[in-house]
């Protein structure tokens, strides 16, 4: 699905404009990230949460060589599905 499609199909659910939905969904995407940016979390009901997670240093490996590297700490967001999505795919399968 584009992005374009996307606003198309909240439009028509929402019954709005086009314009509207857009808006809605850059504003969604606005909160979102400033609500990471300061460390928090978004919870999406029936969807999942956003929220930001520290990864330790760990050891990996370089696939080409076989060679022991170290991997540092970072910051990344990670997004939990709901257990309700999970459901719904689980049972279209």
């Amino acid at each position: 699905m584009t992005k374009t499609e996307l606003i198309q199909l909240l439009a028509e659910a929402t019954s709005s404009d086009r314009k509207s939905a857009k808006m809605f969904l850059e504003g969604l995407t606005g909160v979102v990230e400033k609500t990471i940016k300061k460390g928090g979390e978004v919870p999406m009901k029936g969807l999942g949460k956003f929220k930001v997670v520290k990864r330790k240093a760990r050891m990996g490996r370089n696939p080409a060589t076989g060679e022991a590297i170290k991997i540092p700490a970072k910051t990344v967001v990670r997004f939990t599905v709901a257990k309700a999505l999970k459901d719904l795919v689980k049972k279209t399968k």
